[in-house]
């Protein structure tokens, strides 16, 4: 399956581009999946959180991926 991921902040900027378009097997968990950009791009390990949004809302761990969510990488916001 083909995943389109938004890329946010930091996150954005580490990586280089605004969206990535990654290929993977058929119900890849949001932790397998941050397992491999981890590997693909290391100085994400840098941040102190990094939280996937599927379909507008945060995902856990094992929930699993399919091909036509969207889904959103959100890195650690600071403010006040």
């Amino acid at each position: 399956m083909n995943l389109k991921i938004a890329l946010f902040g930091i996150a954005r900027e580490i990586v280089g581009q605004s969206t990535l378009e990654l290929a993977a097997p058929e119900g890849q968990s949001v932790q397998e999946l941050l397992a491999r950009l981890h590997q693909e791009y290391p100085a994400l390990t840098r941040l102190s959180s990094l939280a996937v949004a599927v379909n507008n809302e945060y995902a856990a761990d094992d929930a699993p991926l399919h091909e036509r969510d969207e889904i959103a990488l959100i890195p650690p916001v600071s403010g006040g």
